[in-house]
Order: C-alpha cells, then structure tokens, then sequence
C-alpha cells in the first residue's frame, strides 16, 4: 500500500491533528500519494445542519491548505484535493453547484444516510429492516451512475442484521451494477482497527465472485492512522481470501475526467 485516498481533517468534527501531521506520517510511511477527502458541505434547507461534516463557510480554509502543502511537499510526495460525499438526489446537483469554483480533483461516495439524510436512516446504526437494505443498494448505484464518483468508500457500511438471504441477493445485484460501471470499492481500514460491522466477510465474499475492483483506504481520521501494518496486513489476507481484484496502482497515474468527473482546471492555484 503506498497511496492513500481516504484522509479526514478536523473540520469534520470528529477527527484529530493537524493536515501536515497526516503528510509527514504518510511521508515516514513510505506513500507515493496522500489524499485528503474530508466530508463535504452540503447545501440542506436552512435551518438544518449535519455535524459530521464541514460547514460550506470551511470550504475555502480545506482548499487552500491542501494545495499550500500540495505545493511544499512536492518533492516528497503527490498530494490531492478531494471530498467523501453521499449521494442525496435532492441536494446532489446543488452540492456540484456549490463546489464548481474549486479544484477539487476526485470525489468518493461515502454514503453514510439513505434519502436525503434529514430524519432517515444513519447505515452504520444496525437495521433489519429490507427496505433500508434496498433503499442504500439502490441509492448507492444511482449515486456511482452520476459518473462523479473516484470510487466506492466503505461499500459494506449498511449495518443490516436481517435476513442474510436478502442481504447477499442484494449485495450482489449491487456488486455486478458496481462491476458493469467499472468502480473500484474500498477496503476500509478504519472499519478494521475499530472492529466494525464492517469489512463484512459475506460482502467481500461476494465480491470476489462477481470479480469487482478493489482499493485499500485509510479512512485516517488521525494522523497515526494514515498508515497501519496491522489493518493492511488484515485487509490483505481478506483480499487474498477471497481472491479479489486489489488495484494498488489505482490512481496513481492522475485522475482524469474519465475517473472523476468533478476535476477541475487548477492552472489559477499553480
């Protein structure tokens, strides 16, 4: 593992240390190349905020920063600018409105809510209910067909405890739809150090058969978990378990318009 696409900041209110702490432990670590993708803004009806992401009045602070240290650590190691977002069909096209002017080179689908998150479902809380299971499938791949989307984060997030039938049909359908749209999901490594409901044996199961694409990613909310031995050690036999198709070199020849539709002319921030 030497890139990494998945890195919080404080802005989120729920990760720690400074954004140069996370460049020089990927640095000590020996990676190629350190994404920042904190939560984004959205833009919700007024009078509602969400308190796991920045506020859209961060926006301009998370921008300059990256690409100030995007530009004094050139020579150690690549850089890159860009956000985990949830596809909310209400706000989505706002959201891309909103996030135009800045140079923003990839996005990854995090989807942490099904609907349009106000008073629905958090997918990491356990469920057992098939609708949810089915609304998060559903919504996940209109969100990847966007074509906005450098790939998918934590795809097993849905904590669904119901009928384990259900969930692999599901599941599948959803891979073989990831697989036909050529997107790569994520191994999560936060899910991993924190013993999460997630990585999900029976998801990544699946996945080796339907032969989807796969990336590891820190989901580093500190600057010491931007790069762990033990979790890419456990993800790694979790991919030679289930013979899936890791892509370590996903991205590191540029994100282009043909992976990330929302990138961005950067020549104004040279």
């Amino acid at each position: 593992m030497d890139t990494n696409f998945h890195t919080h900041t404080t802005r989120c209110n729920h990760a720690y240390g400074k954004e140069r702490e996370y460049v020089e432990r990927a640095i000590e670590s020996g990676l190629k190349i350190l994404g920042f993708s904190d939560h984004t803004p959205y833009i919700f009806p007024k009078g509602y905020y969400s308190n796991f992401r920045m506020r859209p009045n961060e926006i301009d602070s998370y921008v300059d920063t990256v690409l100030d240290l995007k530009r004094e650590y050139a020579r150690d190691i690549e850089i890159r600018l860009g956000l985990e977002v949830e596809y909310y069909p209400a706000y989505f096209d706002r959201l891309l409105d909103f996030l135009e002017p800045y140079p923003i080179e990839y996005m990854l689908l995090g989807q942490h809510f099904v609907g349009n998150e106000i008073g629905m479902h958090y997918c990491g809380a356990e469920t057992k209910d098939p609708e949810i299971l089915k609304q998060y499938c559903r919504q996940s791949i209109e969100g990847l067909k966007t074509g906005k989307f450098f790939y998918f984060a934590h795809p097993d997030l849905i904590y669904f405890t119901g009928d384990e039938k259900l969930y692999r049909s599901e599941m599948r359908k959803m891979c073989e739809e990831i697989k036909e749209l050529d997107i790569p999901i994520e191994v999560n490594l936060l899910g991993i150090a924190g013993k999460r409901n997630y990585p999900k044996e029976s998801f990544w199961q699946i996945a080796g058969k339907v032969g989807n694409r796969v990336v590891i990613g820190a989901d580093a909310h500190d600057p010491a978990r931007v790069y762990q031995e033990k979790e890419i050690r456990a993800a790694e036999l979790l991919i030679k378990a289930y013979g899936l198709k890791y892509e370590p070199d996903y991205g590191k020849k540029g994100i282009g318009a043909d992976e990330a539709g929302c990138v961005k002319d950067q020549r104004r921030y040279a």
